[in-house]
């Protein structure tokens, strides 16, 4: 078979090992060929390639971002984008494609599933939002990441008596502020599905200073909001998937801990340096494992699905049902496990 393939939505690390897994099982068990759609769904409207082999992907296990490249665009929001897809697939002779994304990329993946179009999903998404996964790969490599940022912070906060405010990704969820925040002691960790009252954060800061411990990091994922909507996270802009452009929530919680508790407060945005880099051993196996079975479901009846990991089997589900609902953190979690250590 050709089997086309595309990485889209955000980099994260883990997508060159799904590439090299796919490209060493396909041309070795089965023997496929394949090419290399670049800059997501913008690639499939331009036709732009790259060939893919064993060679080219030999050496791309440690490597962050993607070979690929990648883009937001959406060809349903593109004039003709759609037809242009549906041309490029034809011209290049391409038997199945392999997407692999989050849910706005498995989604246009989906509807192109009536088009004719023969796909499978790998999941990608480093926020950990997918709920048909119990995890995605990436994700575990930006926590690490974040939780070794707040363990230098503390250190630099600890110097100079501070409050440091960490902003980490997290645009509808809050697993990895929830995990990062956890693992590097966090007095307070704000996250996009709990609504946080200012003053309780600027109380949880006083009581540890009170102790007598001079630093304290907060961690605030972008999407948090405040339950009085005193001060406006977002942006005006969009992307094409007309999602609001996040950022600044980090520098304006950390004027209003300042100006509240009269303590010096700095802000620390960690925004892309989250995504590069090498994946984790964990991140390494698990989109080794992805792409084994994405290629895989092309040849073994899995066309219209995406691969999952579920109690540490890889299984395959419904690409429609993939992207129904976002995977958000449980309030009970947030309430049992990390909130018992604010303040």
């Amino acid at each position: 078979m050709r089997i086309g393939m595309l990485t889209g939505g955000g980099d994260c690390p883990g997508l060159n090992a799904v590439i090299r897994a796919v490209v060493r099982k396909g041309e070795t068990n089965y023997g496929d060929q394949f090419i290399g759609f670049r800059d997501g769904w913008r690639g499939l409207i331009e036709n732009t390639t790259m060939p893919l082999d064993w060679e080219t992907c030999r050496n791309i296990l440690d490597k962050g971002g993607t070979i690929l490249g990648t883009s937001r665009t959406n060809p349903y929001k593109v004039e003709g984008g759609v037809d242009k897809v549906l041309a490029t697939l034809k011209d290049q002779q391409v038997d199945a494609l392999i997407a692999i994304g989050g849910d706005d990329t498995l989604g246009v993946a989906n509807k192109l599933l009536a088009e004719g179009v023969s796909a499978v999903g790998v999941p990608k998404t480093i926020d950990n939002d997918l709920s048909a996964t119990e995890v995605t790969f990436g994700f575990h490599t930006a926590v690490q990441i974040a939780t070794d940022a707040i363990d230098r912070l503390r250190t630099t906060a600890e110097s100079h008596g501070r409050v440091i405010v960490c902003e980490v990704m997290g645009r509808h969820a809050g697993w990895i502020s929830l995990y990062a925040g956890i693992a590097g002691g966090a007095v307070d960790i704000l996250i996009p599905e709990e609504p946080f009252d200012v003053e309780t954060v600027c109380a949880n800061v006083k009581s540890l200073t009170a102790q007598g411990r001079n630093a304290a990091i907060v961690v605030v994922a972008e999407g948090a909001t405040p339950k009085e909507g005193s001060f406006s996270t977002t942006s005006s802009e969009v992307d094409q998937f007309g999602h609001a452009r996040l950022g600044g929530i980090g520098n304006a919680l950390a004027a209003e801990i300042e100006q509240r508790t009269g303590l010096e407060t700095r802000v620390a945005v960690l925004g892309h340096i989250q995504r590069g880099g090498s994946p984790t051993a964990f991140d390494r196996v698990l989109a080794t494992r992805f792409g084994i079975a994405a290629i895989d479901a092309v040849h073994n009846g899995g066309i219209g699905t995406m691969v999952a990991l579920q109690a540490d089997k890889i299984v395959r589900v419904a690409l429609n049902d993939a992207v129904s609902e976002p995977k958000l953190v449980p309030h009970d979690f947030y309430e049992d496990v990390a909130k018992p250590f604010f303040g």
